[in-house]
């Protein structure tokens, strides 16, 4: 794993944790910015993570605090409506939900290094008025996607933290679903979809 000492991740302290990771190594620095600048387009376009990611990946669909979806780039307070292979949430619709909480630039230039994160969180569904967490992730649960930058090396990764069920819901057909899916997810059986991901973000076009 790449060194990520510089990035904002929140502490893992509870559940499991995930770090998934591609790297291409560029022959110039300046190759390496374009590769950089060209890899947060895609990170920052989640409504085209499906096509970068593979037929076989969940469909991630950039929507307002209303659930409607929007196009352009992601920004703080924007919601990802997610359709994953397989049975949907019954909180989410059909669907999986999370919030954007942080979405943060950064660059060093004594170390010749720069960043941007997304961060999400498992969250209610913006399109009724629930309080439920539409995930099969507990809200503890954060997924950071990062864009870096180390000299004339570019990284794309997905680093999960903190991951845990959520079987505190009131929903039982929810609680069942998440604890298979969640386990699941756990275990490995999204690290394909998220490699195919970060792959996807580091392809040119």
């Amino acid at each position: 794993m790449s060194d990520i000492s510089n990035l904002p991740l929140p502490e893992q302290q509870e559940g499991s944790e995930k770090n998934i990771e591609s790297t291409v190594k560029s022959t110039s620095v300046g190759e390496a910015k374009v590769l950089y600048q060209h890899a947060c387009k895609r990170l920052l376009n989640v409504n085209r993570w499906h096509d970068w990611a593979g037929a076989l990946s969940a469909e991630f669909e950039l929507t307002d605090a209303n659930g409607k979806r929007v196009e352009g780039e992601v920004k703080v307070g924007n919601y990802f409506k997610i359709d994953i292979p397989g049975p949907g949430s019954a909180a989410g619709k059909g669907f999986d939900w999370v919030q954007v909480e942080e979405l943060k630039e950064d660059a060093g230039t004594e170390d010749d290094t720069e960043y941007t994160l997304v961060r999400v969180r498992p969250s209610d569904n913006p399109s009724t008025s629930e309080d439920n967490v539409a995930h099969f992730f507990s809200e503890k649960s954060t997924s950071n996607f990062v864009v870096k930058r180390e000299k004339n090396i570019v990284t794309a990764a997905v680093y999960g933290r903190n991951e845990m069920p959520n079987t505190a819901t009131d929903n039982t057909i929810d609680k069942a679903r998440n604890a298979v899916v969640g386990v699941s997810a756990i275990a490995g059986m999204s690290n394909a979809q998220w490699k195919s991901l970060v792959n996807g973000l580091l392809e040119r076009d």
